[in-house]
Protein backbone atom coordinates (compact mmCIF):
# COMPACT_ATOMS: atom_id res chain seq x y z
CA UNK A 1 0.00 0.00 0.00
CA UNK A 2 1.40 3.65 -0.85
CA UNK A 3 1.31 6.55 0.80
CA UNK A 4 -0.68 9.34 -0.23
CA UNK A 5 1.05 11.20 -2.54
CA UNK A 6 -1.61 14.15 -3.54
CA UNK A 7 -4.18 16.34 -1.28
CA UNK A 8 -7.90 16.64 -1.95
CA UNK A 9 -10.03 19.30 -0.15
CA UNK A 10 -13.78 20.10 0.02
CA UNK A 11 -16.33 22.37 1.11
CA UNK A 12 -18.22 20.08 4.13
CA UNK A 13 -21.83 20.95 4.98
CA UNK A 14 -22.77 19.36 8.00
CA UNK A 15 -25.76 19.48 10.00
CA UNK A 16 -26.27 21.41 13.31
CA UNK A 17 -26.00 18.70 15.49
CA UNK A 18 -23.39 16.85 13.66
CA UNK A 19 -21.65 20.53 13.30
CA UNK A 20 -21.62 21.42 17.00
CA UNK A 21 -20.48 17.78 18.19
CA UNK A 22 -17.23 18.08 15.93
CA UNK A 23 -16.57 21.92 17.34
CA UNK A 24 -16.41 19.73 20.32
CA UNK A 25 -14.07 17.02 18.56
CA UNK A 26 -12.07 20.13 17.17
CA UNK A 27 -11.60 21.74 20.92
CA UNK A 28 -10.37 18.07 22.50
CA UNK A 29 -8.17 17.80 19.86
CA UNK A 30 -6.45 20.84 20.44
CA UNK A 31 -6.60 20.07 24.39
CA UNK A 32 -5.03 16.49 23.78
CA UNK A 33 -2.06 18.35 21.96
CA UNK A 34 -1.41 20.62 24.14
CA UNK A 35 -1.47 17.78 27.48
CA UNK A 36 0.91 16.00 25.42
CA UNK A 37 2.80 18.67 24.56
CA UNK A 38 3.43 19.78 28.07
CA UNK A 39 3.71 16.28 29.31
CA UNK A 40 6.96 15.61 27.23
CA UNK A 41 7.94 18.91 27.94
CA UNK A 42 7.84 18.35 31.53
CA UNK A 43 9.24 14.93 31.85
CA UNK A 44 12.66 16.18 29.72
CA UNK A 45 13.20 19.40 31.93
CA UNK A 46 12.53 17.66 35.52
CA UNK A 47 14.20 13.84 34.28
CA UNK A 48 15.77 13.72 31.14
CA UNK A 49 13.55 11.51 29.75
CA UNK A 50 12.35 11.71 26.39
CA UNK A 51 8.34 10.43 25.96
CA UNK A 52 6.74 9.71 22.68
CA UNK A 53 3.60 8.45 21.32
CA UNK A 54 4.07 4.54 21.70
CA UNK A 55 4.15 5.12 25.78
CA UNK A 56 1.48 8.09 25.88
CA UNK A 57 -1.18 6.01 23.78
CA UNK A 58 -1.18 4.07 26.50
CA UNK A 59 -2.36 7.10 28.86
CA UNK A 60 -4.72 8.04 26.45
CA UNK A 61 -6.22 4.56 26.86
CA UNK A 62 -6.32 4.97 30.91
CA UNK A 63 -8.07 8.84 30.47
CA UNK A 64 -10.82 7.36 27.80
CA UNK A 65 -11.81 5.18 30.18
CA UNK A 66 -12.49 8.24 33.06
CA UNK A 67 -13.22 11.42 31.48
CA UNK A 68 -16.31 11.50 28.95
CA UNK A 69 -15.29 14.32 27.20
CA UNK A 70 -12.30 12.58 25.85
CA UNK A 71 -13.82 9.51 25.39
CA UNK A 72 -16.42 10.96 23.19
CA UNK A 73 -13.43 11.79 20.25
CA UNK A 74 -13.17 8.84 17.72
CA UNK A 75 -9.64 6.72 19.32
CA UNK A 76 -8.57 7.08 16.28
CA UNK A 77 -8.31 10.71 16.55
CA UNK A 78 -6.28 10.86 19.68
CA UNK A 79 -3.86 8.47 17.93
CA UNK A 80 -3.41 10.71 15.00
CA UNK A 81 -2.41 13.89 16.99
CA UNK A 82 -0.07 11.68 18.52
CA UNK A 83 1.58 10.79 15.52
CA UNK A 84 1.57 14.38 14.07
CA UNK A 85 2.85 15.11 17.39
CA UNK A 86 5.91 12.56 16.77
CA UNK A 87 6.30 13.58 13.47
CA UNK A 88 6.39 17.35 14.57
CA UNK A 89 9.67 16.33 17.10
CA UNK A 90 11.24 14.49 14.23
CA UNK A 91 11.35 17.28 12.20
CA UNK A 92 12.44 19.97 14.62
CA UNK A 93 15.31 17.33 16.07
CA UNK A 94 16.31 16.96 12.16
CA UNK A 95 19.29 19.50 11.24
CA UNK A 96 18.50 19.70 7.58
CA UNK A 97 14.52 20.32 8.46
CA UNK A 98 13.43 24.13 9.21
CA UNK A 99 10.89 23.07 11.84
CA UNK A 100 10.92 25.05 15.25
CA UNK A 101 9.89 23.35 18.43
CA UNK A 102 6.09 22.37 18.38
CA UNK A 103 4.35 25.34 19.98
CA UNK A 104 0.86 25.14 21.72
CA UNK A 105 -2.11 25.51 19.72
CA UNK A 106 -4.34 28.54 21.55
CA UNK A 107 -8.12 28.69 20.53
CA UNK A 108 -8.38 30.85 18.10
CA UNK A 109 -6.26 28.25 16.02
CA UNK A 110 -7.38 26.61 12.74
CA UNK A 111 -9.41 23.68 13.60
CA UNK A 112 -9.20 20.36 12.90
CA UNK A 113 -9.91 16.77 13.62
CA UNK A 114 -7.73 13.97 11.89
CA UNK A 115 -8.82 10.50 10.96
CA UNK A 116 -7.46 7.26 9.51
CA UNK A 117 -7.81 6.96 6.07
CA UNK A 118 -9.21 3.14 6.82
CA UNK A 119 -12.38 4.66 8.66
CA UNK A 120 -13.08 6.44 5.95
CA UNK A 121 -15.26 5.71 3.41
CA UNK A 122 -16.81 8.13 0.61
CA UNK A 123 -19.67 7.64 -1.66
CA UNK A 124 -20.92 9.85 -5.06
CA UNK A 125 -24.40 10.82 -5.01
CA UNK A 126 -24.80 13.01 -8.23
CA UNK A 127 -21.94 14.46 -10.30
CA UNK A 128 -21.34 17.79 -7.61
CA UNK A 129 -22.75 15.81 -4.23
CA UNK A 130 -21.39 12.96 -2.46
CA UNK A 131 -21.15 11.91 1.25
CA UNK A 132 -17.96 10.73 3.72
CA UNK A 133 -19.01 8.38 6.47
CA UNK A 134 -17.24 9.68 9.52
CA UNK A 135 -16.84 7.39 13.02
CA UNK A 136 -19.46 8.14 15.15
CA UNK A 137 -21.53 10.71 12.87
CA UNK A 138 -22.19 9.00 9.65
CA UNK A 139 -23.02 9.86 6.47
CA UNK A 140 -21.98 13.84 6.03
CA UNK A 141 -22.33 15.90 2.49
CA UNK A 142 -19.70 17.46 0.55
CA UNK A 143 -19.46 19.49 -2.17
CA UNK A 144 -17.75 17.31 -4.89
CA UNK A 145 -15.76 19.65 -6.76
CA UNK A 146 -13.00 17.10 -8.61
CA UNK A 147 -12.76 13.87 -8.43
CA UNK A 148 -10.71 12.05 -5.91
CA UNK A 149 -8.41 9.85 -8.41
CA UNK A 150 -6.96 7.76 -6.13
CA UNK A 151 -7.38 5.56 -3.05
CA UNK A 152 -7.99 7.62 0.38
CA UNK A 153 -5.15 6.82 2.78
CA UNK A 154 -5.96 9.45 5.48
CA UNK A 155 -8.77 12.49 6.45
CA UNK A 156 -8.71 15.50 7.84
CA UNK A 157 -11.83 17.59 9.05
CA UNK A 158 -11.07 21.35 9.76
CA UNK A 159 -13.06 24.44 10.35
CA UNK A 160 -11.64 28.16 8.66
CA UNK A 161 -13.46 31.41 8.44
CA UNK A 162 -16.09 30.41 5.44
CA UNK A 163 -16.99 26.99 7.28
CA UNK A 164 -15.88 23.29 7.30
CA UNK A 165 -14.19 21.53 5.42
CA UNK A 166 -12.44 17.48 4.45
CA UNK A 167 -9.35 17.05 2.94
CA UNK A 168 -8.44 13.84 1.93
CA UNK A 169 -4.69 12.77 1.60
CA UNK A 170 -5.08 10.08 -1.92
CA UNK A 171 -2.58 7.90 -3.22
CA UNK A 172 -2.82 8.20 -7.13
CA UNK A 173 0.41 5.90 -7.93
CA UNK A 174 1.45 8.63 -10.44
CA UNK A 175 4.80 8.81 -11.44
CA UNK A 176 7.10 11.98 -12.46
CA UNK A 177 7.00 12.79 -16.41
CA UNK A 178 9.45 12.61 -18.63
CA UNK A 179 11.37 15.93 -19.11
CA UNK A 180 9.55 17.72 -21.23
CA UNK A 181 12.38 19.49 -23.58
CA UNK A 182 11.15 23.14 -23.11
CA UNK A 183 13.33 26.08 -22.47
CA UNK A 184 14.31 26.53 -18.73
CA UNK A 185 13.71 29.95 -17.14
CA UNK A 186 14.74 32.22 -13.89
CA UNK A 187 12.01 33.41 -11.62
CA UNK A 188 12.42 36.61 -8.80
CA UNK A 189 10.20 36.80 -6.63
CA UNK A 190 9.96 40.15 -4.93
CA UNK A 191 7.26 42.44 -3.46
CA UNK A 192 5.82 45.15 -5.79
CA UNK A 193 6.19 42.68 -8.82
CA UNK A 194 5.27 39.56 -7.65
CA UNK A 195 7.26 37.01 -9.83
CA UNK A 196 9.59 38.03 -12.88
CA UNK A 197 10.17 35.22 -15.59
CA UNK A 198 13.65 35.92 -17.34
CA UNK A 199 11.58 35.24 -20.43
CA UNK A 200 9.38 37.44 -20.41
CA UNK A 201 8.56 41.47 -20.58
CA UNK A 202 6.59 42.45 -18.11
CA UNK A 203 6.44 40.74 -14.32
CA UNK A 204 2.97 39.06 -13.03
CA UNK A 205 1.71 41.02 -10.33
CA UNK A 206 -0.73 39.30 -7.77
CA UNK A 207 -3.97 41.24 -7.92
CA UNK A 208 -5.27 43.15 -4.64
CA UNK A 209 -6.17 40.12 -2.22
CA UNK A 210 -8.48 42.72 -0.42
CA UNK A 211 -10.98 45.18 -2.30
CA UNK A 212 -10.28 48.71 -0.69
CA UNK A 213 -14.18 48.37 0.33
CA UNK A 214 -12.84 44.91 2.35
CA UNK A 215 -9.71 46.62 3.68
CA UNK A 216 -11.95 49.14 5.10
CA UNK A 217 -14.05 46.96 6.58
CA UNK A 218 -11.30 44.87 7.95
CA UNK A 219 -10.16 47.73 9.77
CA UNK A 220 -13.30 48.54 11.43
CA UNK A 221 -13.37 45.18 12.75
CA UNK A 222 -10.06 45.43 14.09
CA UNK A 223 -10.84 48.70 15.57
CA UNK A 224 -14.20 47.49 17.14
CA UNK A 225 -12.61 43.99 18.52
CA UNK A 226 -9.75 45.98 20.05
CA UNK A 227 -12.64 48.03 22.22
CA UNK A 228 -14.52 44.92 23.13
CA UNK A 229 -11.99 43.08 24.41
CA UNK A 230 -10.73 45.77 26.51
CA UNK A 231 -14.29 46.36 27.59
CA UNK A 232 -14.65 42.26 28.16
CA UNK A 233 -11.37 42.88 30.38
CA UNK A 234 -12.38 45.95 32.37
CA UNK A 235 -16.15 45.00 32.92
CA UNK A 236 -16.53 41.28 32.40
CA UNK A 237 -13.77 39.53 33.63
CA UNK A 238 -12.48 38.42 30.82
CA UNK A 239 -15.84 37.10 29.56
CA UNK A 240 -15.97 36.98 25.57
CA UNK A 241 -19.92 38.42 24.97
CA UNK A 242 -21.66 37.54 21.73
CA UNK A 243 -21.02 40.67 20.16
CA UNK A 244 -17.48 39.87 20.42
CA UNK A 245 -17.50 36.46 19.01
CA UNK A 246 -19.60 37.80 15.79
CA UNK A 247 -16.96 39.98 15.17
CA UNK A 248 -14.28 37.71 15.61
CA UNK A 249 -16.37 35.35 13.20
CA UNK A 250 -16.28 38.53 10.92
CA UNK A 251 -12.87 38.98 10.80
CA UNK A 252 -12.26 35.38 9.93
CA UNK A 253 -14.08 35.65 7.18
CA UNK A 254 -12.37 38.61 5.34
CA UNK A 255 -8.60 36.74 6.84
CA UNK A 256 -10.10 33.33 4.66
CA UNK A 257 -10.97 35.07 1.51
CA UNK A 258 -7.32 36.97 1.85
CA UNK A 259 -6.33 34.00 2.24
CA UNK A 260 -7.93 32.29 -0.59
CA UNK A 261 -6.97 34.71 -3.38
CA UNK A 262 -3.31 34.67 -2.13
CA UNK A 263 -3.49 30.89 -2.88
CA UNK A 264 -5.55 30.96 -6.09
CA UNK A 265 -2.65 33.10 -7.24
CA UNK A 266 0.13 30.95 -6.41
CA UNK A 267 -1.04 27.97 -7.56
CA UNK A 268 -2.06 28.87 -10.84
CA UNK A 269 1.54 30.75 -11.04
CA UNK A 270 3.32 28.00 -9.76
CA UNK A 271 1.77 25.17 -12.06
CA UNK A 272 1.86 27.87 -15.23
CA UNK A 273 5.41 27.97 -14.37
CA UNK A 274 6.41 23.85 -14.37
CA UNK A 275 4.18 23.06 -17.28
CA UNK A 276 5.61 26.32 -19.72
CA UNK A 277 9.07 25.22 -18.98
CA UNK A 278 11.55 22.77 -18.72
CA UNK A 279 13.43 23.93 -15.36
CA UNK A 280 12.68 26.78 -13.25
CA UNK A 281 15.47 28.41 -11.55
CA UNK A 282 14.66 30.59 -8.17
CA UNK A 283 16.62 31.94 -5.49
CA UNK A 284 17.44 30.11 -2.51
CA UNK A 285 15.82 32.79 -0.03
CA UNK A 286 15.80 31.95 3.55
CA UNK A 287 12.20 33.68 4.62
CA UNK A 288 12.35 33.42 8.28
CA UNK A 289 15.81 35.38 7.87
CA UNK A 290 14.55 38.04 5.60
CA UNK A 291 11.45 38.24 7.41
CA UNK A 292 12.69 38.90 11.14
CA UNK A 293 11.66 41.57 13.22
CA UNK A 294 13.79 45.00 13.87
CA UNK A 295 12.39 45.59 17.64
CA UNK A 296 15.80 44.95 18.93
CA UNK A 297 16.48 44.93 23.01
CA UNK A 298 15.79 47.51 25.57
CA UNK A 299 19.53 47.95 25.61
CA UNK A 300 19.90 48.26 21.49
CA UNK A 301 16.38 49.18 20.25
CA UNK A 302 15.95 49.03 16.55
CA UNK A 303 15.28 51.49 14.01
CA UNK A 304 12.12 51.80 11.65
CA UNK A 305 10.72 48.91 13.57
CA UNK A 306 7.39 49.56 11.93
CA UNK A 307 8.99 50.15 8.41
CA UNK A 308 10.22 46.41 8.43
CA UNK A 309 7.10 45.38 10.29
CA UNK A 310 5.25 46.35 6.76
CA UNK A 311 8.03 45.14 4.50
CA UNK A 312 7.83 41.50 6.52
CA UNK A 313 4.17 41.30 5.84
CA UNK A 314 4.70 42.24 2.25
CA UNK A 315 7.42 39.56 1.66
CA UNK A 316 5.03 37.10 3.34
CA UNK A 317 1.67 38.15 1.73
CA UNK A 318 3.60 36.85 -1.84
CA UNK A 319 4.12 33.63 -0.10
CA UNK A 320 7.68 32.87 -1.64
CA UNK A 321 7.97 29.92 0.86
CA UNK A 322 4.81 28.16 -0.83
CA UNK A 323 5.85 28.97 -4.08
CA UNK A 324 8.55 27.10 -3.66
CA UNK A 325 7.10 24.45 -2.10
CA UNK A 326 4.71 24.09 -5.06
CA UNK A 327 6.86 24.12 -7.48
CA UNK A 328 9.09 21.02 -5.87
CA UNK A 329 6.39 18.50 -6.28
CA UNK A 330 4.54 20.48 -9.66
CA UNK A 331 7.85 20.38 -11.45
CA UNK A 332 8.08 16.50 -10.77
CA UNK A 333 4.61 15.76 -12.11
CA UNK A 334 5.01 17.87 -15.69
CA UNK A 335 8.36 16.73 -16.34
CA UNK A 336 10.24 19.76 -15.16
CA UNK A 337 13.04 20.83 -12.78
CA UNK A 338 13.42 22.93 -9.92
CA UNK A 339 16.95 24.40 -9.28
CA UNK A 340 17.51 26.60 -6.34
CA UNK A 341 20.28 29.42 -6.89
CA UNK A 342 22.06 30.74 -3.83
CA UNK A 343 21.03 34.34 -3.58
CA UNK A 344 24.33 35.84 -2.99
CA UNK A 345 25.08 38.40 -6.43
CA UNK A 346 22.28 37.10 -7.95
CA UNK A 347 21.02 40.79 -8.45
CA UNK A 348 24.77 41.72 -9.21
CA UNK A 349 26.45 39.13 -11.51
CA UNK A 350 26.72 39.87 -15.31
CA UNK A 351 24.67 37.13 -17.34
CA UNK A 352 27.17 37.80 -20.17
CA UNK A 353 30.35 37.78 -18.54
CA UNK A 354 29.88 36.44 -14.85
CA UNK A 355 31.72 39.60 -13.50
CA UNK A 356 29.91 40.67 -10.10
CA UNK A 357 29.30 44.35 -10.08
CA UNK A 358 29.80 46.58 -7.29
CA UNK A 359 26.79 47.79 -4.85
CA UNK A 360 24.37 50.05 -6.02
CA UNK A 361 24.94 53.94 -4.82
CA UNK A 362 22.29 54.79 -2.57
CA UNK A 363 20.72 57.88 -3.95
CA UNK A 364 21.89 61.32 -2.57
Amino acid sequence: MGKADMGRRYRLYPAREVEARLTAWGHTCRALWNLALEQRRYLWRQRGVTLMGSAQCKQLAQARAEMDWIADLPSECGQRILANLDAAFLNFWNPDHPAGFPARKKRGHHMSIPFKGQRIEVRKLSRHWAEVRLPKLGWVRFRLSRALGGTIRNAVVSRDGNGWHVSFGVHTARSPDAPNGKPGCGVDFGVAASAYVSTEDTPRTMPPILKPNERKRLKALEQRKARQLTYAKDHAGGTYSGRLRRTIAQIARLKTRQANRRQDFTHKLTTDLAKSHGFVGIEDLRVKNMTKTAKGTREQPGRNVRQKAGLNRSILDNAPGQRRQQLAYKCRMYGSALIAVPALHTSQTCAACGEVGPAPEADA
